[in-house]
């Protein structure tokens, strides 16, 4: 009950808190939209918020596989190849620094009307880099003396990949997935404000700020952080599967 009740706890002294700083210092919901603002924006444009919501997190999910795909393959041939990681590590660093928000109208322009794909394709972008260097760096600290033992005793590469590799690199693979799952999210939303052809939240955000309707853009940020904390736990929840032997416990 205290992993649902603590964090239940915090946000609602969140709220409360942000609720009392608007009363407080009497800001006007075209300055500071307060969480009492919020609801009645959610119930004006409920069939926006479920629809939009959907196509933002259907890409948002979609970039994030493939950047799963892409990240632990790479992981894979750096970690196993002190060569190709020494090549690859600055190509990987360089296209990390570029500011992604400068990538998303080349991106847009490449692939004119192609608003999923655009969209998707940012997603994953912006979210493969961790999951690649947290592998990498699993399999290329793996202990030298279970790789020799296990050679020893007749093990294949594969067989070692399975039964040491693979087990060591979970923890830090999911560590690397949760900052990922928050930036596919960023990714996502530059593309949906960006494109004329945006549909989804960050659409629907950039609507609000053309119309000057402050609480609608508050429940976009809102709405788009519940959906993060929904997707988190996911992750939260593969993880103690998968890797649940690797957690500590500070009780």
């Amino acid at each position: 009950m205290r992993q649902y009740l603590i964090p239940t706890f915090a946000m609602i002294i969140f709220l409360l808190f942000w609720e009392a700083l608007v009363w407080v210092n009497d800001w006007p919901n075209y300055k500071m939209a307060s969480p009492s603002d919020l609801w009645p924006a959610f119930w004006r444009f409920k069939e926006l918020f479920l629809s939009y919501g959907w196509e933002t997190l259907w890409r948002t999910v979609a970039g994030l596989l493939i950047a799963i795909v892409v990240g632990v393959f790479l992981g894979m041939i750096m970690g196993f190849s002190k060569v190709i990681r020494e090549g690859l590590y600055p190509l990987l660093v360089g296209f990390n620094a570029i500011p992604k928000a400068t990538v998303v109208p080349i991106v847009a322009l490449m692939f004119v009307g192609q608003h999923d794909l655009n969209t998707v394709l940012i997603a994953f972008m912006i979210s493969f880099f961790p999951i690649a260097v947290s592998v990498s760096i699993g399999l290329s600290t793996l202990e030298p003396e279970y790789r020799d033992i296990l050679r020893s005793l007749g093990a294949s590469k594969i067989t070692i990949f399975w039964k040491i590799a693979l087990p060591k690199t979970l923890p830090e693979f999911f560590g690397a997935l949760k900052v990922a799952v928050t930036l596919a999210f960023i990714g996502t939303n530059l593309m949906e404000i960006v494109s004329p052809h945006g549909r989804g939240l960050g659409a629907l955000f950039d609507s609000g700020k053309t119309n000057s309707d402050y609480p609608l853009m508050f429940a976009v940020l809102i709405a788009l952080a519940v959906l993060g904390i929904a997707l988190y736990y996911v992750v939260v929840f593969l993880e103690r599967i998968f890797a649940g032997w690797a957690e500590r416990s500070a009780d």
